[in-house]
């Protein structure tokens, strides 16, 4: 699978041109099947879920003019046979995941069969937004925000740490918007969540952080991380 993980989707001409270099082919020559199903437990999350459908989100995604588009509407996958959808995904040229409920979302991808088909879609072009991206990765930093939407004693919250898994990077999404964290807050958590992990090993931290040690001091310094 090719994988183009973006925060607020395909919002300027770089990321449009690395799509359509993944697909090989123009926009107007490609199918896709967009999956809103991340955005249903937040309020309007109805509205959001038809915006996201009909292509009247803010940065263009499924109304980029594919030469056409499907809805995967992870929640009705269970109940029904996988030849029903299966051969479909299969020969979409794109997936697209729509932000929101990171929790939610990995929830229902495992619940579906998705999560165990998306490694064999090699020619197919993963394209996720905010929580789409999120989910495809180790963890999901979302956890405390995600729980305020989900009620108490739901299975979605089973693993609810815990994303997909199918990349070995962490994403952070909308930094330095308003309403999230800046790119200061966005490193200094990374520093002391790396730190906690190698059990404050500052070498082991440097190395897996990709910086030099002396670097690391002073980014210590810096945010005065004890």
């Amino acid at each position: 699978m090719k994988l183009l993980l973006t925060s607020s989707g395909i919002n300027n001409p770089s990321i449009e041109d690395a799509l359509v270099d993944l697909l090989g082919k123009p926009i107007a020559d490609s199918s896709a099947l967009i999956v809103p199903t991340a955005i249903y437990p937040f309020p309007d999350g109805q509205g959001g879920a038809w915006r996201a459908i009909s292509g009247q989100t803010e940065s263009p995604f499924s109304g980029l003019g594919w030469k056409s588009l499907g809805v995967l509407e992870l929640t009705a996958l269970p109940s029904i046979k996988e030849e029903s959808w299966v051969p479909e995904l299969r020969e979409t040229d794109a997936l697209l995941v729509w932000g929101g409920h990171v929790m939610y979302l990995c929830y229902w991808m495992r619940q579906s069969g998705l999560a165990d088909l998306l490694p064999s879609l090699s020619n197919t072009v993963y394209v996720g937004v905010s929580a789409g991206s999120i989910v495809m990765t180790p963890h999901n930093p979302d956890v405390e925000f995600n729980l305020q939407t989900i009620p108490e004693g739901s299975d979605v919250t089973r693993e609810g740490d815990r994303g997909l898994g199918l990349v070995d990077f962490t994403v952070r999404v909308h930094v330095d918007r308003d309403g999230f964290e800046s790119m200061a807050e966005v490193e200094k958590r990374f520093i002391e969540e790396t730190l906690r992990s190698v059990r404050y090993d500052k070498p082991r931290a440097a190395e897996m952080l990709g910086i030099g040690l002396r670097t690391l001091y002073r980014k210590l310094k810096e945010y005065e991380i004890g």
